[in-house]
C-alpha cells in the first residue's frame, strides 16, 4: 500500500473512532463535508482556502459543500458582505440552500460564520440537535450569558464546540512566550482595531481580535478590568491573579494594525500581527477530526468575561470591575436560556 493511501486510511480510522466516542450522528470519511451558516463575514475567503484544489495536509481533509446565506437586516455590513459573497462562493462548488435544516442534511460538520453574534445561539441549537461538531466564528455570542448557554447546551447534547479569533494563531502570538530574550513573562500591551457596532457590546464586535491574543500570551487568571473610553480609543487594563498586568488598546482613530509589546524578566519583545486565516482553519480541521477543541471553554469564557467587565467599567465611568461579578450575573441569565 502506498504511504499516502495508508496515511489517509489511518486518518479515517482515527476519525471514525473519534466520532463514535463522541456519539456523533454520522460516520464520515475524508474529506469531511462542511456546511457554512452565515455568508456575511468570512465565508468567501475561507471557502477559497478550503476548496482550493491544490490544498494539502489538513486543508485537504475538509470540503465546503453547502452554505446558508443568513444575514442581519439591521446591520448594513452584514447585507453588503452577503451580497458580495454568495455568488462567488457558489462558483467554488458550494450549494446555496434555503434553510439551516436543508444544510444540516447535507454535511458532516458545521461552521457558523454569521457576522452577528446575536444569531449564534439559535443557529447553534439547530446544529446541536443533530449532534454534528461545530465551529462558531467570533464572537461566539453577543453576551457572556449567551456564550455560557452555548457551551452548556453543547455539553448537554454531547457536541464538540470550538471558537477562536484567527489572531490567536499568529506565529508571534502563539509562540512568543518561548522567545529566549523574554525570560519569565511579566506583562503584555496588546493593540488592535476596535470598530463598534450598536447591537453588540463594544469589544465583542471587533475588539476581540485584540483581547484573544492578549489572553493567548498572558494565559488565564485575569481578576479585574478597568477601562478608559474616548471616541477614538479604548484602553482596558487587566490585573491578573499573580499581579501581572495586561492591557488592550482598541484603535478607532489613527494608524490601525495588530501587535503587542511583551514584557519579560530578561527583556522586551514585539509580537502579535496577523498571519492570515489558514493557521486557524488548520486548527478547525483538526478539531473536526478529533472532537477536541484546542482552546478550553474556561479560557474562552474568561475572554468574554474580560470584555463584559470592560463594558461594565465603561458604564461605571472607568471603575474597576471584577470578572467574578460579571460571571455571576451572566450565569444567572444563562440559566434562564433553554
Amino acid at each position: 500500500m502506498r504511504r499516502k493511501s495508508f496515511l489517509r486510511l489511518l486518518a479515517t480510522t482515527c476519525l471514525l473512532a473519534a466520532f463514535s466516542a463522541n456519539n456523533w450522528a454520522v460516520e464520515p470519511s475524508l474529506p469531511l463535508k462542511a456546511g457554512i451558516i452565515g455568508m456575511d463575514a468570512h465565508a468567501l475567503p475561507w471557502t477559497k482556502i478550503i476548496n482550493n484544489p491544490q490544498a494539502v495536509g489538513e486543508l485537504a481533509d475538509l470540503t465546503i459543500v453547502a452554505g446558508y446565506p443568513g444575514g442581519s437586516p439591521d446591520i448594513p455590513q452584514s447585507l453588503e458582505l452577503r451580497e458580495a459573497s454568495v455568488g462567488p462562493v457558489a462558483e467554488l462548488g458550494v450549494e446555496i440552500v434555503d434553510s439551516i435544516d436543508d444544510l444540516l442534511a447535507k454535511v458532516d460538520v458545521v461552521m457558523i460564520l454569521s457576522i452577528d453574534g446575536r444569531t449564534h445561539l439559535e443557529q447553534a441549537k439547530a446544529v446541536f440537535a443533530t449532534g454534528k461538531p461545530v465551529f462558531i466564528d467570533k464572537p461566539i455570542a453577543a453576551s457572556l450569558a449567551e456564550a455560557i448557554a452555548i457551551f452548556r447546551l453543547a455539553k448537554e447534547n454531547n457536541v464538540p464546540c470550538f471558537t477562536s479569533s484567527s489572531l490567536r494563531y499568529a506565529e508571534r502570538t502563539l509562540n512568543i512566550r518561548n522567545d529566549p530574550k523574554l525570560g519569565d513573562l511579566v506583562g503584555c500591551d496588546q493593540y488592535a482595531p476596535c470598530t463598534l457596532e450598536p447591537h453588540h457590546p463594544d469589544f465583542f464586535w471587533y475588539g476581540i481580535h485584540g483581547v484573544e491574543p492578549l489572553f493567548t500570551i498572558m494565559g488565564p487568571g485575569c481578576v479585574s478590568v478597568t477601562r478608559i473610553h474616548t471616541a477614538g480609543t479604548d484602553m482596558a487594563v487587566g490585573v491578573w491573579n499573580d499581579g501581572r498586568i495586561g492591557t488592550f488598546r482598541g484603535i478607532r482613530q489613527g494608524q490601525r494594525g495588530y501587535g503587542s509589546t511583551v514584557f519579560g524578566s530578561k527583556g522586551r519583545v514585539s509580537g502579535g500581527g496577523f498571519d492570515g486565516y489558514e493557521p486557524l482553519i488548520v486548527e478547525i480541521v483538526k478539531f473536526f477530526k478529533t472532537g477536541k477543541s484546542p482552546v478550553s471553554e474556561d479560557e474562552t469564557l474568561e475572554i468574554f468575561a474580560f470584555m463584559e467587565a470592560a463594558e461594565e467599567s465603561k458604564r461605571q465611568g472607568g471603575c474597576p470591575v471584577t470578572l467574578k461579578s460579571v460571571i455571576q450575573k451572566a450565569e444567572k441569565r444563562a440559566a434562564q436560556i433553554e
